[in-house]
């Protein structure tokens, strides 16, 4: 049976000859938290902070909050990308990340042997993918460009591919972080028909979203993450309420390169 258990998890991140104040707001801005008590001489990025969950098969999270809150951290803590510094974070099941959609794939070979890749990547087997190439075909409306090295692509096209592979894999533990906003809207209509599959196919989702809709398509229970600290956790309409009517922080500067 698949979960996932996290009792009283940190995630630091040491940042070695950070000596200016412009320095240390400059890696807040990256990763999020708060910088640690002791960073007269060494830096420490508290990009997580006391992390309690308990997700059992069946279970649709949403991670909710704002650019820097932790959302991406969690997302890595759980795969295993992150240890944490303190606490436990236990992972039963087979994970399948899902973070860049760009993540595992060549600019230098063609489409077709990207799909390969990618799977691999996530976990599949080489003749589960080859299975399943003629179906990513069809549904990436690629054609023969999926002969072509994917440097050719634009970024639509590569964000189609990717969404081909992704929504053909078959996990056990589904993280998702949302990055399909380049394509055009019929094609998003039809990608959200095939990522509702994979959900369904999951035994277990952790989804990072700043999409309302897409949340309530997808979760039942949301998890609202500030500061590198859950905030709250329960049913997502009720979380997403909170996170609308929460009072106003501090202006932040947003991360570079849309880090959540």
């Amino acid at each position: 049976m698949v979960s996932i258990v996290v009792r009283d998890a940190s995630v630091d991140f040491p940042i070695f000859d950070a000596k200016t104040r412009s320095l240390k707001k400059a890696m807040l801005g990256v990763v999020g938290g708060r910088i640690g008590p002791n960073a007269s001489k060494v830096v420490v990025i508290e990009a997580l902070r006391g992390i309690t969950l308990d997700l059992q098969h069946g279970a649709r999270v949403g991670l909710i909050g704002h650019n820097g809150a932790g959302k991406s951290t969690l997302l890595r803590l759980l795969s295993g990308i992150y240890e944490p510094t303190g606490g436990t974070a236990s992972v039963q099941g087979r994970v399948a990340p899902v973070f860049d959609l760009g993540v595992g794939m060549d600019p230098e070979i063609s489409g077709y042997e990207n799909i390969l890749i990618r799977g691999l990547f996530l976990g599949m087997t080489r003749k589960q993918m080859d299975d399943r190439v003629d179906d990513i075909a069809e549904f990436t409306e690629l054609g023969d460009y999926l002969s072509m090295p994917l440097r050719t692509y634009s970024t639509g096209m590569r964000v189609r591919l990717a969404l081909g592979v992704v929504t053909s894999i078959d996990p056990e533990i589904l993280l998702l972080d949302e990055g399909i906003g380049a394509v055009d809207a019929g094609f998003l209509r039809k990608a959200r028909g095939r990522l509702t599959d994979l959900v369904d196919r999951a035994g277990l989702l952790v989804f990072a979203s700043h999409s309302d809709e897409l949340l309530r398509e997808l979760c039942d229970t949301g998890i609202w993450l500030d500061h590198g600290q859950i905030r709250m956790q329960g049913p997502l309409d009720q979380v997403l309420a909170a996170y609308k009517n929460r009072e106003p922080g501090p202006k932040r500067r947003p991360p570079p390169g849309g880090r959540r």
